[in-house]
């Protein structure tokens, strides 16, 4: 079925185009695209398995894509290294916030240490996320789902919330971005303004690095506080 590869590409520049033009976050490109396949996959009787197996490509480009997101931090270096301390308490901040309060959320509602582990790293990349829910012994697809979900809906809603608390620092914006919506937040902020989109690219780097370094003595000790308590 090598129509879907070429299908999916056609799919979404052809909306990402009109997105352009509508200029409403809720016109995301990625969710549409996503909208607009699955009946197409569903008439013809298409299975997911072999969907993907027909677009690996795309998949084997994200590493690269991430890599190309460092670019606009080597023009910004001279700014970054006067705020470097600010940035890595920031980070630092976001990282354990992010994943304090998605296990906190999953307690509180009655979920089990497996689902916990599973939403613990939502606020990372997906290659990063899925290694440390699987070292918590959590679920990598959960894992994964919960990457998607979050890194959408920051897409979608993040400018929109930092509007509406009237927060307009390019660097502010593009560090709270990137801390919590991964690369769709940070390729979402590029689209809206370079410099908020090199710093959520930084934003996301630190907090991946922070989250795995931190994640393995963080989540033990929230277990074991929600079991005394």
């Amino acid at each position: 079925m090598i129509w879907m590869l070429p299908l999916t590409l056609f799919v979404f520049f052809i909306i990402r185009k009109i997105s352009f033009k509508i200029k409403n976050p809720l016109f995301n490109p990625l969710v549409i695209t996503v909208i607009v396949l699955i009946p197409i996959l569903l008439i013809t009787n298409t299975s997911y398995t072999q969907y993907v197996d027909n677009v690996q490509i795309i998949n084997k480009l994200l590493p690269y894509s991430v890599v190309a997101l460092a670019y606009p931090l080597y023009e910004l270096i001279p700014q970054i290294k006067a705020r470097w301390k600010s940035i890595m308490i920031i980070t630092f901040t976001a990282s354990l916030a992010s994943m304090i309060t998605g296990v906190c959320i999953v307690f509180w509602l009655g979920g089990s240490i497996e689902i916990a582990a599973s939403v613990l790293p939502k606020s990372v990349t997906t290659a990063i996320a899925v290694t440390i829910a699987s070292n918590q012994d959590g679920v990598p697809s959960i894992a994964a789902l919960c990457v998607i979900l979050v890194g959408t809906l920051g897409g979608i809603f993040g400018h929109q919330i930092l509007n509406l608390v009237k927060i307009k620092s390019a660097p502010a914006r593009g560090l709270a971005i990137g801390a919590v919506s991964h690369a769709v937040g940070t390729a979402r902020c590029i689209e809206v303004d370079y410099n908020e989109g090199a710093y959520s690219s930084l934003s996301l780097v630190l907090c991946g690095v922070m989250t795995s370094l931190t994640a393995p003595f963080l989540f033990p000790i929230m277990v074991f506080i929600f079991n005394r308590f």
